[in-house]
């Protein structure tokens, strides 16, 4: 890990990845809570979108870009060699996103032109620090990390757009956001699922290690980016469903060269295959459901957010944290809880698609364990994320 000099200012601050995976936790735990009572005729949320539009934005432009924020500010120090972004710029950075959930909360007194303005500063502002350490460190491999920043700034546009009347709503802007994310979890996971697994098991003297990135990895990750491209642009058709097909297929074969088996007596490696199993599971779902009109997508759409997006970011929050604080890289009895609950979420929202009679109580279920997977890491991750590091 890359040394840097003593910070002296507020220890929340010293760290990308400190306030920005608190806040992203704890929005987790509230907007789906939120969404809860409105499903469940508590309260009305009064804002520019529409119930399902507002539970949609938030979970992705709230929660999951916050989570990117706090990564890339944990690995483009070690990507650069460069200092991190922190103190007065990072409270700034920080205290966009909080005024644009802010702004949407507040936007049928905002409007929807100002709501958006001030929403899309963060993700600006983001891809703007992010180009600059990047292009600054020379570190030309990672700039597709500021690709994927610039389309979820222009999904996150048209949103607003369709909000406020400016575009036909065909929900293009939600599935580019989806996409963009699952694309992201399949180039990182490629890199860190098996390489935090290889080092796990030649630590632990096995000599059957992960399958180096060669042609079957390529195949899965171009055959997941057309598909959630055809996806984003064409649902519902032929070619569609059948290469969404072959994605969910070519990422399932990946997976398994991964030899995530051999890494079960450790949940912190084991979360990691567990979290990107759903990626195939999701993909091979939608195109199902693609084929068959009678398959909900929905059932599809929440493999891919609840399960991988959310399992992902989950372990990785875990991981990190405990490595960039100076702690040990073991997984407690309650990390092993928060991990269960998320993949529960997962599986109660699916059954809920599954099963009509049981949807309504499935579904509150799912936002219970959800809301305890990310509260739990909030309360019991936060000490770490606001305490001093361990050297």
């Amino acid at each position: 890990m890359t040394r840097h000099p003593p910070y002296r200012g507020p220890r929340l601050f010293s760290q990308g990845f400190r306030p920005f995976f608190l806040a992203a936790s704890a929005w987790a735990a509230l907007a789906p809570a939120l969404w809860l009572g409105v499903l469940d005729g508590w309260f009305e949320l009064n804002t520019v979108f529409d119930p399902v539009s507002w539970h949609i934005h938030e979970m992705i432009f709230g929660f999951v870009v916050a989570t990117i924020a706090g990564f890339l500010s944990a690995a483009i120090p070690n990507w650069t060699g460069r200092l991190p972004v922190r103190g007065a710029p990072l409270i700034c950075l920080a205290a966009l996103w909080l005024a644009g959930r802010a702004a949407v909360a507040a936007s049928v007194w905002l409007g929807a032109g100002l709501t958006a303005a001030i929403d899309l500063s963060f993700l600006a502002t983001l891809l703007i620090v992010v180009l600059r350490e990047l292009i600054a460190g020379k570190n030309w491999r990672n700039l597709p990390m500021a690709g994927a920043l610039a389309a979820l700034l222009g999904a996150n546009a048209a949103m607003h757009a369709e909000a406020a009347g400016w575009l036909a709503d065909d929900g293009t802007s939600w599935r580019l956001a989806v996409s963009v994310v699952v694309i992201l979890i399949s180039l990182v996971g490629g890199r860190i699922v098996p390489s935090f697994t290889r080092n796990w098991l030649a630590k632990n003297g096995f000599t059957d290690l992960p399958s180096a990135f060669g042609h079957i990895d390529r195949l899965a990750q171009a055959t997941t980016i057309i598909a959630l491209a055809l996806w984003t642009a064409l649902p519902g058709t032929l070619i569609c469903g059948i290469v969404l097909l072959a994605a969910g297929a070519a990422q399932g074969v990946r997976v398994m060269r991964w030899r995530g088996l051999s890494a079960t007596a450790e949940p912190l490696v084991l979360i990691l295959h567990v979290a990107y199993l759903w990626a195939p599971i999701g993909l091979a779902l939608l195109g199902v459901a693609t084929l068959a009109p009678g398959v909900s997508s929905t059932l599809a759409i929440h493999a891919l957010t609840l399960g991988l997006v959310g399992g992902m970011i989950l372990a990785v929050m875990t991981r990190a944290t405990l490595g960039h604080t100076g702690r040990p890289l073991r997984a407690d009895r309650f990390t092993i809880s928060i991990y269960v609950a998320v993949n529960a979420a997962a599986l109660a929202r699916i059954a809920a698609e599954i099963n009509s009679t049981w949807m309504i109580e499935l579904i509150n279920l799912s936002g219970f364990f959800w809301v305890a997977a990310f509260a739990g890491f909030a309360i019991y991750y936060g000490r770490f994320l606001v305490g001093v590091r361990r050297e």
